[in-house]
């Protein structure tokens, strides 16, 4: 896919801005500095992803990861202007690798299988690209002239999977679903994000399942959702 190349591509270029973004000299600070500042921000992230409340025999396995960023708009609630609400706008990418297979039927009826150990096979991975709306509760400890600071923001994401692709690829034989009617393109997240400077713990937590089940799926559980843990980057 094209555009996710591009993305990756703009992320690569942003990172070696951000430290210079995080590091201007403390005398240039006082010459802009604002007792009316925002923290309107660009964010990156990096992630490593898994799945959680699964079935027993389903396994995170492969490459699993994700990467995003936006552009946060930043409104202080305090005249302190160290507690804050923001609101952004951002594009995602996650890929989930694991032993669960979707596949489809000759009736075009959606398959979920557990794969076990006897199915040797070189690919099978989830992947999608969301458009998000997050809003944080932010505390931080900045002030109009230092751009170091401790911060803790905690918040939730609406996403809207635009794309998803389910591959399955071994020997002879490859399976690509793009079309799973089972499959919740929305996306609900809560999130936060805890550190110092330009590097910051970041995790999200999905409130809703991938997929959601139907009568004939009753005997497999389809309903798990996802996990991310890495690093975001702020660029103000």
């Amino acid at each position: 896919m094209l555009w996710n190349l591009r993305f990756v591509l703009f992320i690569l270029f942003l990172l070696p801005l951000m430290a210079n973004a995080q590091s201007l000299p403390s005398e240039r600070r006082e010459d802009v500095a604002d007792s009316l500042y925002r923290e309107d921000q660009f964010f990156v992230g990096i992630t490593y992803n898994f799945l959680v409340n699964k079935p027993t025999d389903l396994k995170n396995r492969g490459l699993s990861g994700g990467i995003r960023g936006g552009y946060f708009r930043d409104m202080p609630l305090n005249l302190r202007r160290n507690v804050a609400l923001a609101v952004g706008l951002g594009l995602a990418y996650d890929q989930f690798g694991h032993n669960f297979f979707v596949g489809e039927d000759d009736s075009g009826n959606t398959i979920f299988r557990i794969l076990d150990e006897n199915v040797g096979y070189d690919v099978n991975r989830f992947s999608m690209a969301s458009v998000n709306i997050p809003v944080e509760f932010r505390w931080r400890t900045s002030t109009p002239t230092d751009y170091r600071f401790w911060r803790a923001y905690a918040g939730a994401t609406i996403g809207y999977a635009y794309w998803y692709k389910a591959s399955f690829k071994q020997l002879n034989n490859r399976v690509v679903q793009t079309k799973i009617p089972e499959f919740q393109p929305w996306r609900f997240s809560i999130n936060m994000a805890v550190g110092y400077g330009t590097f910051n713990f970041y995790a999200s937590y999905d409130l809703n399942p991938f997929f959601k089940a139907s009568n004939k799926d009753e005997d497999l559980n389809i309903e798990f959702n996802a996990v991310r843990i890495g690093l975001m980057f702020y660029i103000l």
